[in-house]
């Protein structure tokens, strides 16, 4: 089982001023992965990575579904955790899926979802497992389980996105990421609907027709907006000062579509094909040498997790 990491390029409306809060734009991406495996054992078996978590979900799924322990679950790869690249969704519905497949029991991704407490903001996990490419999603109503996957487009195959990456810095996660939406101010209605239409009219026409500059400005506008609004929790644009810096230095060499995903602290820049981003990270790399920022560019995955019997 492989299970994509994804980029958050940011919320739509996170104060739900039409009932439906958050809405959330985000796209799978390859080079990047949680790997596991099952296999007979006589008993529970946990090897590899994240052992404490793997025991947690499946005590989960032990006790909604009863699904029998004697299995071995080997995670071999790891998405990093807390870096803004959802790998906690993904270890959770990676888990459930393979354990469920094992076993033989027929259950949906979403209700996987569900029992995991995973999508309790944005649906761009869930969806990029099930599906991958770029994605919209509906938010959260009332009554919503997870939120609703509202559009889903390939992005061209040359698009290739640049990853900047801070060791030292983590995301805002658990009850840190609960407090800091609790303290941060009402988002403006009007700033909902400007995101809204810009996604709507040029955003996803420009994706559907393949149209770089158009789709670069639209994330630019959407990362520019949510980097002012989250910026009281944590600390500016971007959580790590030093991506900060490696951004700036992009946006004057003239690139647009830039951010960072989620919480970060990993940034991103879209580039028109691989060599120039292959390019991009070798001018990073030599401008950053000694600051501790590590470069990796990746391609779009647009299709979903690879499940392999």
């Amino acid at each position: 089982m492989r299970a994509p990491a994804r980029l958050h390029l940011g919320f739509l409306d996170p104060g739900g001023h039409l009932g439906r809060r958050f809405g959330s734009v985000g796209v799978a991406v390859d080079g990047i992965s949680t790997e596991i495996q099952v296999t007979p054992a006589r008993n529970l078996i946990l090897s590899g990575e994240e052992q404490d978590r793997v025991r947690r979900l499946l005590g989960r799924l032990e006790h909604a579904l009863g699904l029998p322990a004697e299995i071995h679950v080997h995670v071999s790869r790891r998405i990093p955790p807390h870096a803004g690249l959802g790998s906690g969704t993904q270890m959770a519905l990676a888990v459930g899926i393979a354990v469920c497949r094992y076993w033989g029991k027929r259950i949906s991704l979403r209700e996987i979802a569900r029992l995991c407490e995973r999508g309790g903001r944005s649906g761009i996990g869930i969806a990029a497992f099930e599906q991958g490419g770029f994605i919209v999603d509906g938010g959260r109503g009332t009554a919503t389980e997870t939120p609703p996957l509202l559009a889903r487009h390939p992005v061209p195959a040359p698009w290739s996105w640049l990853l900047l990456f801070d060791p030292t810095y983590q995301g805002l996660h658990g009850r840190r990421e609960t407090e800091a939406f609790r303290r941060l101010a009402p988002f403006p209605r009007e700033k909902a609907a400007h995101l809204c239409h810009h996604l709507l009219v040029q955003g996803l026409p420009a994706l559907v027709e393949g149209h770089y500059e158009g789709f670069c400005e639209t994330l630019a506008e959407i990362q520019r907006v949510n980097g002012g609004y989250f910026a009281p929790a944590q600390g500016g644009r971007y959580i790590s000062p030093k991506v900060a810096a490696a951004q700036a230095w992009l946006e004057r060499r003239g690139w647009v579509g830039l951010g960072q995903s989620s919480w970060g602290p990993t940034g991103f820049c879209l580039f028109p094909d691989a060599e120039t981003a292959a390019g991009e990270m070798t001018a990073l790399q030599k401008r950053f040498e000694g600051s501790g920022l590590r470069f990796q560019w990746v391609t779009t995955r647009n299709h979903g997790a690879s499940i392999e019997a």
